[in-house]
């Protein structure tokens, strides 16, 4: 069962285009790199740069310290009635925190088939009006309302 507390990470390039993926799952569902914690105990920064791989193949450790920022953001949502089962019975509400992850441009995005089917860098305003989730544009417009 999945734990209710999860990561979303904001990844762009420092021309402003944001990277979306398509879940495999349900068609144009478009959103960034998202994810549980693995452990109720697994530092939430562990599991951003965890996710990230397991969705996009790029390796936050390999990219220069503080390249992935925590957003010191997080919000509460219902879960989405078809992914409730993924869940223990009876849990109906997430905590999502917010980390943002800056990449070269010339970045390579390798995405795990069985959870994403296409991807798209795309200027940040358009990847926030994109997004399926209202809070995932909110996470956009706000690491780029900062800078």
């Amino acid at each position: 069962m999945k734990i209710p507390i999860s990561v979303l990470v904001v990844i762009y390039k420092s021309n402003g285009e944001v990277l979306l993926i398509e879940r495999a799952d349900k068609a144009n569902f478009w959103q960034s790199v998202t994810g549980s914690v693995d452990a109720i105990d697994e530092d939430l920064k562990v599991a951003a740069g965890r996710e990230v791989f397991e969705e996009t193949g790029i390796d936050v450790a390999a990219l220069p310290m503080g390249f992935l920022q925590d957003m010191h953001h997080q919000i509460e949502y219902e879960i989405y009635p078809q992914w409730r089962h993924r869940y223990a019975p009876g849990v109906t509400r997430n905590t999502e925190h917010w980390f943002s992850l800056l990449v070269p441009d010339a970045t390579q995005v390798q995405l795990a088939p069985r959870e994403h089917v296409a991807y798209e860098w795309l200027p940040f305003a358009d990847a926030a009006s994109k997004c399926f989730s209202p809070s995932n544009g909110a996470a956009i417009l706000q690491l780029f309302s900062a800078a």
